[in-house]
């Protein structure tokens, strides 16, 4: 006798497979969210005008304790050298940072493979590594408010590179107010060159330390698509730390004749502004475009400032609050929208 599936009478729908779900021979298999974590979604940058409370919060932790850090710099100076100083703060940074990345590290081992290493390392020698030396040797030369207006110019030539290198958009008003500020820095420039020439080295160190930290955060915004915040930092820190291990000896004769107060300084530099600010900066960075991240530090001279003003009772000179004023303005256009 013969079944139903050799006469090729139909199947009734109760004994069909279900079809469905299944995907045809050529079809491509879907791609998941996060190439480096399938399990887990890549994160969205925020639209415009939109970014969640624990983004403000590290946006607001960043630009207090940087600007913090520029009094911070000033204060200490007189008993670190700049190189020494840098080397501490990572070295300090590494450690505290390190408690909190390793256990995930030894628990996720999700350490970057073969060419993640390269911006790794390039913003690590750049940012951790030179901008902090860079900085260090200029706040010899200058005032704390002052570096900061001039450290300023880097989110100006962030939301430049942003527009063209991550396709942010390059609008007009950036245009103008990137000219507008760079007119600012020319009047700060300009009021250094007149007291003395190691006042214009420092202006040249903070340009030097600006142009540095721009391009890291170029550098350094893809990575964050694959690593935490932490983690990340974390990389960049050790890889500025091993670049400054030249200073070594430098810094353990500096240390043993230091004063108690530069010590604890140096300690404070290391944990807040280095580990946790950078740490705060890279999980804004995540969430929110560089141009537009950028932006918020524009608060960092005026925090400074004040800062500055209540710590060390310095007071930029008038050429330094003129120009300061013209890069704020300028600054301030870069963020209107073309109609």
């Amino acid at each position: 006798m013969a079944t139903t599936a050799q006469t090729g009478s139909p199947q009734p729908d109760s004994a069909r497979p279900d079809r469905t779900h299944e995907v045809p021979p050529h079809a491509p298999a879907p791609r998941p969210a996060n190439p480096t974590n399938p399990a887990k979604p890549a994160k969205k940058l925020l639209p415009p005008g939109q970014i969640s409370r624990l983004g403000i919060a590290a946006v607001v932790v960043t630009v207090v304790l940087w600007a913090s850090a520029f009094v911070g710099i000033r204060a200490v100076g007189p008993s670190f050298s700049p190189g020494s100083l840098t080397l501490g703060r990572l070295a300090i940074a590494a450690v505290v940072l390190g408690l909190v990345v390793l256990p995930q590290l030894l628990k996720n081992r999700n350490l970057p493979r073969g060419r993640e290493w390269w911006p790794i390392l390039a913003y690590g020698v750049m940012w951790f590594g030179g901008y902090n030396v860079a900085l260090n040797a200029a706040e010899h030369l200058l005032d704390a408010g002052t570096a900061a207006l001039l450290i300023n110019v880097n989110p100006i030539l962030v939301a430049i590179m942003a527009g063209v290198i991550l396709k942010e958009g390059f609008p007009r008003w950036l245009i103008i107010g990137s000219l507008v500020a760079f007119g600012g820095v020319a009047v700060i420039a300009l009021g250094s060159g007149q007291r003395s020439t190691a006042d214009v080295a420092g202006v040249l160190l903070c340009l030097l330390a600006a142009a540095l930290a721009a391009v890291s955060v170029i550098v350094q915004k893809p990575v964050l698509r694959k690593f935490p915040a932490a983690q990340a930092t974390w990389f960049g820190i050790l890889v500025g730390a091993v670049c400054c291990l030249p200073f070594s000896g430098q810094l353990i004769t500096e240390l043993q004749a230091a004063p108690l107060p530069a010590t604890l300084g140096l300690v404070y530099l290391g944990i807040f502004p280095t580990a946790i600010a950078f740490t705060t900066w890279a999980y804004a960075l995540s969430l929110i475009d560089a141009g537009r991240l950028a932006a918020t530090t524009y608060l960092v001279p005026g925090t400074t400032i004040l800062i500055s003003w209540l710590v060390l009772g310095e007071i930029p000179t008038i050429w330094g609050l003129v120009g300061g004023v013209i890069c704020l303005v300028g600054v301030g256009l870069t963020r209107r929208r073309s109609r």
